[in-house]
C-alpha cells in the first residue's frame, strides 16, 4: 500500500514537472515565430511594417493604374447596348393581345 501510494505521488509530481514545462514553452514545435498564449504576440520590426507598406502601395497601384488605362477589364469589351433597344420577342414578353389581361 505505501509503495502504490509513493508511486501514485511519484508519476503525479512527474506529470505536474512536464505541465509546467509546457507552460514555459516560448518556441512552437515548427520552430517559427514565437508562441504566445492569452498575451498579446511580439510587434513586427520596423523592417517589416515598412516592406508591407510598400508591397501593399504597390498592388495598390498596379491595381488602380490598370483600371485607369483598361476598363475594359472591369466593364467588359464589349460595347453597351442599351436595354430600350429590345424588343419584347428578345426578352420573352408575350404580345399585349395574348394572355387574361386582354381587352
Amino acid at each position: 500500500m505505501l509503495a502504490r501510494n509513493l508511486l501514485s505521488r511519484a508519476i503525479l509530481l512527474r506529470s505536474l514537472k512536464n505541465a509546467a514545462a509546457n507552460t514555459k514553452q516560448i518556441t512552437r514545435n515548427s520552430g517559427h515565430g514565437t508562441w504566445s498564449y492569452r498575451v498579446p504576440p511580439p510587434m513586427p520590426s520596423n523592417k517589416t511594417i515598412y516592406l508591407a507598406e510598400v508591397l501593399g502601395g504597390i498592388c495598390w497601384w498596379w491595381i488602380l493604374y490598370h483600371i485607369a488605362t483598361e476598363p475594359e477589364h472591369v466593364y467588359g469589351e464589349w460595347p453597351y447596348i442599351t436595354p430600350d433597344t429590345w424588343t419584347d420577342e428578345e426578352l420573352g414578353i408575350p404580345p399585349d393581345s395574348a394572355g387574361p389581361l386582354k381587352k
